[in-house]
């Protein structure tokens, strides 16, 4: 397949990152055909008779070229390339539904950010476990500082895209080029996959600093600190450190700390004045990945015997009540360290 051959795309899932990104594939390619699945109907209708997403992108108009389908098959046959875009809870069967129906030797682009509970796997772990082996060479990973609306408003945006194989990640890359978007390409799929899913728990915390009205320099401390945190556990998980030091790491952990675009900070800032997370969670229209991936990144670093002690403190406020004053105490109170020790 040439580069230039992408005709038909399948998006799987319509919230606000998989619309921006149909979004931008069909603007960019306007001779491809774009399907994308929700499981919502009224999402369906929207997009085929408005042109436009008014739950999760509101106000952005969509291509002619995008078809909104209820069907996941139908976002799936007969495609030159998949995006999946839905929530890390849902790959695992989503994948299960299609897998017997997916064409061979096409670019399959996940582009969430997660965690799996129970398993404690990866998104791309879970698709390796799920897939095929012949698919496994072309699966790749779409990450980095982005926010699903910017994206959309065509604003300076740089991703990076990862694949264990360089020549597939080359040939889907120009998918996600345009004259406001640079796509990198990494080897590196466990520090791009570790640092887009670890960076949504240290962004709760973030939140919580803000809510706390702790100032510049705890926030500035947490964000470090914790990007120490992703570092060990992404480390630990084979990947290269310096991978952490870019747009997969410490790029989409500044923006998610600092962004008020960001759900996993709104969630955290809540927290941080005081309301409980059911009632936080009931509020929101769309997924905080940092909620459910708190609690598989703090089963994995105690499996791995991984110190992560932002990380833990998130679990705990989340899932056993510990109130975020007692969090902040207790961090602050941890033996005094050297720096790197445990890199």
């Amino acid at each position: 397949m040439k580069q230039h051959d992408f005709r038909r795309v399948g998006v799987l899932g319509a919230g606000s990152w998989g619309t921006s990104l149909a979004r931008l594939v069909a603007q960019r390619n306007p001779e491809t055909e774009v399907t994308i699945w929700s499981y919502e109907e009224d999402i369906v209708e929207q997009i085929n008779q408005t042109r436009e997403n008014q739950k999760y992108l509101k106000g952005l108009r969509l291509s002619e070229n995008i078809r909104a389908v209820g069907n996941p098959l139908e976002a799936v046959v007969d495609q030159d390339a998949i995006l999946q875009v839905t929530p890390s809870h849902g790959v695992r069967s989503l994948m299960n539904e299609i897998k017997d129906h997916l064409p061979d030797q096409i670019p399959i682009i996940s582009a969430t950010k997660g965690i799996e509970n129970d398993t404690l796997m990866t998104v791309s772990e879970v698709l390796e476990d799920v897939l095929p082996e012949i698919y496994h060479p072309y699966l790749l990973f779409l990450s980095g500082p982005s926010f699903a609306l910017e994206v959309a408003q065509e604003v300076p945006t740089v991703l990076i895209l990862a694949a264990r194989m360089e020549r597939i990640a080359q040939r889907t890359q120009p998918l996600f080029q345009a004259d406001f978007i640079r796509t990198y390409i990494s080897k590196d799929v466990e520090g791009v996959e570790i640092g887009g899913a670890t960076k949504n728990v240290i962004a709760i915390a973030a939140g919580a600093v803000e809510g706390m009205q702790l100032g510049h320099n705890a926030m500035a401390a947490l964000v470090t600190r914790g990007l120490s945190e992703i570092t060990r556990l992404a480390v630990h998980k084979g990947a290269n450190p310096l991978t952490l030091a870019g747009v997969a790491g410490m790029g989409d952990l500044v923006l998610t700390c600092y962004g008020n675009l960001s759900r996993n900070r709104s969630v955290g800032y809540h927290l941080g004045k005081g309301k409980k997370i059911n009632e936080i969670l009931s509020d929101m229209v769309m997924v905080a990945e940092g909620v459910k991936t708190a609690a598989s990144v703090y089963e994995l670093s105690q499996k791995l015997r991984v110190e992560m002690p932002i990380c833990e403190s998130v679990y705990k406020v989340l899932y056993e009540d510990l109130s975020p004053q007692e969090a902040l105490s207790s961090l602050l109170s941890r033996p005094h360290l050297q720096e790197w020790r445990m890199l």
